[in-house]
Formats: C-alpha cells, structure tokens, sequence
C-alpha cells in the first residue's frame, strides 16, 4: 500500500511544474494532429506532457502503472495494483483554439477504489484535489458537501449535440431535461465540468461516451463532496472501459433519472 501524503506531494509539485510547461508553449507553434476523426485533436504538447508524468512516475513509483490518453503507459488488463489514469490535457480542442477552458487530469486508483484525483484549471491556476476520506479542495479551500437542489432550478452541463440527430442516443430523451432545467452549460473539458459539479458550479453534468482519464479524476473528486457518478443507466463505471457519464449532486441524479433517463437506451 502507497504512503498516499507522499504521493500527493509528488503529484501537485508535478501537475504545477506541468502545467507551468503548458504555459510557456503558447508562445509556440504546436504541432497538432487528429486521431479518431478531424475533431479529435492532440498536439505536441499532450503528448510532451503525458511523458513528463510517465518519467516521473516510473522513477519515483516504479511499482505503480499508468493508463494514458496518449498510449505511453502499460497495456492493463485488470485494475489491481495502483494505477494513475492521466489526461495529460482534457480540452484539446479548447488548448489549441481558446488557449484556455482545459485541465491536466490525473485519478490515482488502487485495486479499483479511487485515493487521489486532480483536475488542474492551467490558465486560472486553480488545481481541484482530493483523497478518499479527507474531502475535496479547490487550492487550499475545502469544497462544501453538495445539497440537493429541484430539477427545475439546476444548471447541467451537457452538450447541444446530444439534443441533436446523432448516433448514440435518441435527441427526443434529452429535449425535455433541457427545457426543465434552469440552464445548460458546455465548456468542452468533461475534467473540469466535473470539477465544477464538485465544487458546486454547476448541479451535474452528463455526456454519452468518456474514457477512463476523462472521468478518473472527477469521479473521485464528485464522490469526496457527497455526489453521485454513474453511467446513464445508474451502472458503477469501469476505470478501464470508456462509458457514458452522468455526475451529479445527490438527489437530482435520483430524480433526473427517475424522471428523465429511466429505460434509456444508448447505441455503442
């Protein structure tokens, strides 16, 4: 078992030397590529950053295993041992057209159970962090344990195209959330919209298909305040298999999917 206070030393020292790197590579011309289709961005950049970590990692940690958005860990199979789930930037698409709105990510889990999550904000500085059993904190300020708030006055973040023709869930099953809530939000990073569900910015957010290192962090975070992460359907997630998400404050993740989401069918 890890000396946890060590590690979250070692992490928030790296994830601000990170993001610091992240920082001065404005002034650059990234070299940016596509992966899975032309909206599916990475750049030098992620991938310079995932290997910062990996490196470290392997020299401190060398015991442990890491799972990568950009495939420079290990090829796991099962979820025993302590594993760090990284998404060197979540936002890609923010990072190269915004320069801003996206997040280093970093979840550290041990034989499933999530220790350790990070999101770190790298223009605003801020960096949301938390350990099983010792709450979640934007910076030095302890995040409140999330209340439950009434359908009709919460604010979820969820993106335009899911009320849409697409090809993972019927437009019409999202149409009527949409229109009793009280506002909806999309800021193109999953890590940090689950950050802001934890420290109260918004009520929930919810998205048809992450990875493990889109959510690893937040689950942990969300989990630390009191609120609840599941699937669309209410299924516990898989850290290793991509899956829909809904996170949420306690009590409108019960009703949302009482009133909204029972019976729902998401195409794979």
């Amino acid at each position: 078992m890890s000396n946890w206070q060590e590690v979250d030393t070692y992490v928030k020292h790296w994830i601000k030397e990170a993001g610091d790197r992240i920082r001065k590579s404005f002034k650059s011309q990234l070299n940016i590529q596509t992966k899975s289709n032309r909206n599916d961005l990475v750049t030098n950049v992620d991938q310079e950053t995932e290997q910062y970590f990996i490196e470290r990692i392997r020299n401190t940690f060398p015991d442990h295993y890491i799972l990568g958005e950009e495939g420079f860990g290990d090829d796991l199979k099962d979820t025993e041992g302590t594993i760090w789930i990284i998404d060197p930037i979540d936002g890609t698409m923010n990072f190269v057209h915004q320069q801003r709105n996206f997040a280093i990510s970093i979840g550290i889990y041990h034989d499933g159970e999530g220790m350790l999550g990070y999101i770190y904000d790298v223009v605003h500085d801020e960096l949301y962090h938390a350990r099983k059993g010792h709450g979640a904190f934007m910076d030095d300020m302890q995040l409140k344990p999330l209340e439950e708030v009434d359908i009709r006055d919460s604010i979820i973040g969820v993106n335009a195209l899911w009320v849409t023709e697409n090809n993972r869930i019927d437009r019409e099953v999202l149409g009527p959330l949409v229109r009793d809530v009280r506002g909806t939000r999309s800021y193109g990073s999953a890590a940090l919209e689950m950050a802001y569900v934890a420290s109260g910015r918004i009520d929930g957010y919810m998205t048809m298909r992450l990875a493990p290192w889109d959510f690893a962090a937040g689950k942990i975070l969300i989990e630390e305040v009191g609120g609840v992460v599941t699937s669309l359907d209410g299924k516990e997630l898989n850290i290793l298999q991509k899956s829909s998400v809904f996170s949420c404050k306690p009590g409108l993740h019960e009703n949302i999917q009482a009133s909204y989401l029972k019976g729902i069918s998401l195409n794979s």
